[in-house]
Order: C-alpha cells, then sequence, then structure tokens
C-alpha cells in the first residue's frame, strides 16, 4: 500500500502524457512538489487575461471547462488526466480562456519550474506540449478528435462498400460432395439427379476421371430446345473437356477463371488436371458466398439455406461484415440497418425451413415477433432470444390445438435460431413459453392487463414487449395488437407514468467525481455494464416519451430520439444529443462485443486506453439530462 501522498500522485501522474514519458526519479521529484487543489462545481481556476500562474494543471477527477467568455462559449471540457493552463509554461503570456470546475473537481498542480527543464531535455514531452498548445486544446486527443468523438465520418464517396476487407485472396470454398453419372446415363435420368439432389450441374465420369459436365444451361439449350431427346445419353449433351483446377486455388483465381471460360462450375481435381481423381466442384454461387462482404449476396446465401445449421457460417460472414464497417467508420446508422436486415432474413429463414418439418400447415395465419435489442434494430451481436408469437383467433374449442401446433413450431424456431448462435433467453422469454404463444384475442387481453395494472414485472414486460419487430407472417395480426395497445393507453394515460419511473431505474452511469459505476459483485464484479447504466436509460426514455405523442411504427432508439427532436423544437438539442448518444453507445458496445467475442455488454475498465474512457463518459450526461426531462415531463418528482 503507498504510504505518502506523493507516491500516490506519482502513481497517477505515470498513466497520462506527459508524465508517462518521465523516468522514475524526475516524476518522483516532481511529484514531491505537486500541490493538490479541491474545487467546488463553478468555482474558477484562471479567468481570461489573467496573469499566468506558476503552475499548469492536471486534473486527477471530476472535469474542469474552459470558457471563451465573450461568447460564454464552452471551448473544451477537460476529463481525468487532461493537462490546462499551458499557456504560461509555453508562451508566458496571460490565460486567453477562463477554467472553471465543471463539477467538483481534485485538481494537481504542476510547478512550471520544475518541470520546464525536464520537458527541454525530453524531445517526446517537448513535442507533447508543443502539439497541445498549438492545437488549443489541452492534449493531442481532441486535436483529432474535438467535436467528432464517436462522430460518423462521411462516406468517401470513391470508396464502396466492397472495399472493405475482401477476403477474395483466401482459399476458394467448395463442395467436396460430388455427384456424378456416366457417359451412358439417359439425359432423363440426369434430370431426375440433379432434381432430386438441388444441384445445378452433375460431372460426367469415366474410369473416376472428369471427362464433361452437364448443367442447368445444357438442359436448357439442348433438351428445351428439342436437339437432343431426352432419351439422349450424357455424351450427347456433356460440355467437355472439362475445366479443371487444383483445388489450392483461390476466390479471385476461381473468380476470373469462371469469366475468362464463361462457365458457372469448375472442377477440382487432384492435381488440377483432367488426369487425377475429382476433389470437389465449385459453383458461381460458392464464389459469391467466399466473398460474402455484400450484404445483398448474403440475403441469397441466407434464402438458398436449406439446413438451418448451414445458416450458422453465414452468420460468421455477417460478424465479418460487421467489423468491416466499423473498421471503415460507417455511418452507424447505415450499419445497424443492414445488419438488422441480415438477422431478420437468417431468422425469417429458420422460422421458413421450421415450418417445413411441421406435418401440417399453420392452421390460422401468425406472425413472429422479435423483440427488445432485435425489434428495435439494434441487436448487432449474437446475444439472448427474446421473441414472441402471435396467431389468429379461432373458435374457443379449437384453441387448445392451436395453441398446442404453434407452440410446436416455436420450440423448432427457438432451437434453430439457438444452434444458430442465438442462445436461449433465461427468463425464457421465447416464443416456445405458453406465455409468450397466443392468440391476438389473448395477446390483447395480457397487454390490457399490463396497462391497466401497472406493477414493477408489467412495466418490465411492456418495455420488452412494446419493441417488436415482425420477422415473418402476417403483419396485419401486429398491427391490430398496435392499434389494440395504443388505444388502451389513451384510455389509461397513468400507465405513461409507471412506465416513466421504470425509465428512470437505471440512475447515472457514474458516480462521485464522474468516475464509473461498476458491479459489485458477481462474474462481473467490478465490470461497467454498459448496456443497463447507459443504453438502457437511453432506450427507455425515447420509448416512453414518444409513446406519449402516440407515435407508432418507430422502434429504434436514434430514430425515436429524431422524431421527438421535430416534434418537440424547444428540446431538439437534447434529443439530438440523445440520439448520438444512443448511436456512440451501440458502436462502443458492437466494438467491444468484437473484441471480447462476447455481448460487449460488461467492459473491464482497465482495458480502455483514455481516450475510450473519455468517449463513454462524453455521453453520459446525455443521459443525465434526458432523465431529468423524463421526470419533469411526467411530474415524478412530486410523486
Amino acid at each position: 500500500m503507498k504510504n505518502t501522498i506523493s507516491q500516490r500522485v506519482a502513481d497517477f501522474l505515470k498513466n497520462y502524457p506527459p508524465f508517462n514519458g518521465l523516468n522514475t526519479s524526475d516524476l518522483e521529484r516532481l511529484s514531491e512538489q505537486v500541490s493538490i487543489i479541491y474545487k467546488e462545481k463553478g468555482s474558477v481556476i484562471f479567468t481570461e487575461k489573467e496573469e499566468g500562474h506558476s503552475f499548469f494543471y492536471l486534473v486527477h477527477k471530476g472535469a474542469v471547462s474552459l470558457y471563451k467568455k465573450t461568447t460564454n462559449d464552452i471551448v473544451d471540457i477537460c476529463d481525468e488526466g487532461d493537462i490546462f493552463g499551458l499557456r504560461p509554461l509555453m508562451a508566458n503570456e496571460n490565460y486567453e480562456l477562463e477554467a472553471k470546475a465543471h463539477e467538483e473537481s481534485i485538481i494537481y498542480a504542476i510547478p512550471i519550474a520544475l518541470f520546464k527543464p525536464l520537458a527541454l531535455e525530453n524531445k517526446v514531452i517537448g513535442n507533447f506540449l508543443i502539439e497541445s498548445f498549438a492545437s488549443n486544446t489541452r492534449n493531442p486527443y481532441s486535436k483529432s478528435h474535438r467535436g467528432k468523438l464517436y462522430s460518423e465520418a462521411p462516406i468517401d464517396p470513391s470508396k464502396e462498400a466492397s472495399e472493405i476487407p475482401l477476403t477474395d485472396l483466401q482459399s476458394v470454398q467448395f463442395s467436396k460432395n460430388i455427384v456424378s453419372c456416366s457417359p451412358a446415363t439417359t439425359i432423363k435420368q440426369v434430370a431426375e439427379i440433379m432434381t432430386s439432389k438441388n444441384i445445378g450441374a452433375i460431372l460426367v465420369l469415366e474410369d473416376k476421371l472428369p471427362i464433361g459436365i452437364i448443367t442447368d444451361k445444357d438442359l436448357r439449350n439442348k433438351i428445351g430446345t428439342g436437339m437432343f431427346p431426352i432419351t439422349a445419353t450424357a455424351a450427347k449433351i456433356m460440355t467437355s473437356p472439362v475445366i479443371t483446377y487444383p483445388k489450392s486455388m483461390t476466390i479471385t483465381q476461381a473468380q476470373m477463371a469462371m469469366m475468362k471460360s464463361g462457365i458457372s462450375h469448375l472442377c477440382l481435381t487432384k492435381d488440377g488436371t483432367v488426369n487425377s481423381k475429382v476433389v470437389g466442384i465449385v459453383s458461381k454461387h460458392d464464389v459469391m458466398v467466399s466473398l460474402g462482404n455484400n450484404p445483398a449476396v448474403l440475403i441469397k446465401a441466407i434464402k438458398r439455406v436449406k439446413k438451418i445449421k448451414h445458416l450458422k457460417p453465414i452468420r460468421h460472414s455477417i460478424m465479418g461484415l460487421l467489423s468491416g464497417y466499423l473498421e471503415g467508420n460507417i455511418p452507424m446508422t447505415i450499419i445497424s440497418k443492414i445488419i438488422a436486415e441480415l438477422n431478420d432474413a437468417c431468422m425469417k429463414q429458420v422460422v421458413e425451413l421450421s415450418l417445413e418439418k411441421m406435418s401440417t400447415p399453420p392452421p390460422v395465419k401468425f406472425a413472429w415477433l422479435a423483440l427488445g435489442s432485435q425489434g428495435r434494430s439494434e441487436q448487432m451481436l449474437h446475444t439472448d432470444q427474446d421473441n414472441a408469437l402471435i396467431f389468429g383467433d379461432v373458435e374457443e374449442e379449437a384453441l387448445p390445438k392451436t395453441t398446442t401446433y404453434f407452440l410446436k413450431l416455436s420450440k423448432l424456431v427457438t432451437k434453430g435460431l439457438h444452434d444458430m448462435g442465438y442462445e436461449y433467453c433465461p427468463a425464457d422469454m421465447m416464443a416456445s413459453n405458453p406465455k409468450w404463444c397466443l392468440s391476438l384475442k389473448e395477446w390483447k387481453e395480457m397487454t390490457s392487463h399490463w396497462i391497466i395494472n401497472p406493477g414493477i414485472d408489467e412495466v418490465l414486460l411492456s418495455s420488452i414487449f412494446f419493441d417488436y419487430n415482425v420477422v415473418y407472417g402476417e403483419p396485419k395480426l401486429a398491427n391490430e395488437l398496435s392499434e389494440h395497445i395504443f388505444y388502451s393507453v389513451k384510455k389509461y394515460p397513468i400507465f405513461f407514468l409507471h412506465l416513466a419511473k421504470g425509465a428512470l431505474q437505471n440512475p447515472s452511469p457514474t458516480g462521485f467525481f464522474r468516475q464509473f459505476l461498476v458491479e459489485q459483485d458477481g462474474d462481473h464484479k467490478d465490470e461497467f455494464d454498459v448496456k443497463s447504466r447507459a443504453l438502457r436509460p437511453l432506450t427507455d426514455a425515447a420509448r416512453v416519451l414518444l409513446l406519449s405523442h402516440h407515435i407508432k411504427a418507430i422502434n429504434n432508439t436514434s430514430e425515436r430520439f429524431e422524431k421527438l427532436a421535430e416534434l418537440e423544437p424547444n428540446n431538439k438539442e437534447i434529443y439530438l444529443a440523445c440520439s448520438y448518444a444512443a448511436k456512440a453507445l451501440l458502436k462502443f458496445r458492437t466494438k467491444q462485443g468484437i473484441q471480447n467475442n462476447s455481448s460487449g455488454r460488461f467492459i473491464d475498465l482497465n482495458s480502455l486506453s483514455k481516450e475510450e474512457k473519455m468517449k463513454l463518459k462524453r455521453t453520459f450526461k446525455t443521459i443525465k439530462d434526458i432523465q431529468e426531462l423524463v421526470s419533469h415531463r411526467f411530474q415524478l418528482k412530486s410523486m
């Protein structure tokens, strides 16, 4: 345990530039002379035109605002580890800005007389100070990021999305399941084989060596036109010789070979010639899927999948696409829409494949709903499932049998989603649970109960269920339920108060001196819960505020805030700030999730750089502001 104040000062300083460039003895000597200053919120450290102090400053805890008094504009806010008040050190001039404690703060005053010789001797330290001073900000972070922390850089029009990390130099993926026939096989048999195997080409082998290939195109051009009878043999219509390549070819090589020869399939052999055994076949579709960084290609691949297990590798491609978009700094608005569409397409395919496993068609129309983050188009990573099913009303005596049918279907779908990478919901909030697989009439009754009897559980359920998206089935069922919900809410406006109270359940993400509030126990002790502490307060506030305007069909949090900015021009600034913060936090969580192969929800703060912590903290003030607005709007302080 450190037993002197100067040792603790040194331990803090060594984590931040320029002090991290000092050797240990110089750092310890400097730390012995550092003065520690406590400032209440709003108290002035120095003002404009004031004669320079014999110190420059570093924020230990809290935050310091730098003002331009003539315009009353905040030029910058210095956070933990930031230095300010450099003018006396660098130019021996009076201050040009006023420095004021933005909140309760502890500041280190660094003696210029002692530090200046160290800066002159150390080129790295000197350059850092020059950069900071020249940029008229506290440090290089601001120089490069001021006003655009977490900003969404405009898209370079010359750069297509397809330019983001391509995989075209990887080995091409190919099918090892060789389907073949002999030269004597009749065309009718060939067509039957291709149909039963659902393939677009068949190899013609003789003595186990490839001598020809027949494709769908050959059947159309040579049989459909009457050129050959269906009783002719494969040898009559096959394309020969076969173009062969070794299996080690890359995606680009395969693509170029197909373009060069005007063909859609390549035969891969052991040594790349027709004189060796066939090891696989590559189709144009395989090449497109291997490229896999194009959403349209992925959508096509998803629709072609015949087994749920084949969706899993496509999900990996979607994650690759997501990583590429983040690296390319594509706006989060665009990223979330594309990834949400792809996720929906995967889920829709799982529902369709599950329906094929049922012994009979659905007895009535139904709608499969994605809830929570997927319902808001904000689910970027593999998280747990939240879903529900609505089916059309039936006669009372038919209800048990109908429910049983859809529960069986739901269990197939949720298992399929699990096999694809979506964890089962720990709270069992899934359509496979009888509570969440109901007729439209039953749903209306349940949501009415929530609205008329808004306890803690009912508000929680509402918050999840009111963010839904129809992934598959009949949208009219969901629309009718929406109409019912909005009608009920109008009739019982007290529900808004409870929903608003629920939106304030998660307090500000920071405590004293803007320290992160971390988990106190459990598996994630000392980690920061970015979902509950930062994202959820914004999501909850957007939901209740937009519902109070009786606006439907906007589920995404940032879009809800943008709509609120239109509806309430007097609060436009705070709503747009919230929209911005929601996108920034979603981006942050997604990056953390990809980096740590997790949901990105819990963050080890020690793994974050100073810059990343700054970015997070700068969204927190917005959370506090919107919670105050909700509290005032629904008069919760007086309750």
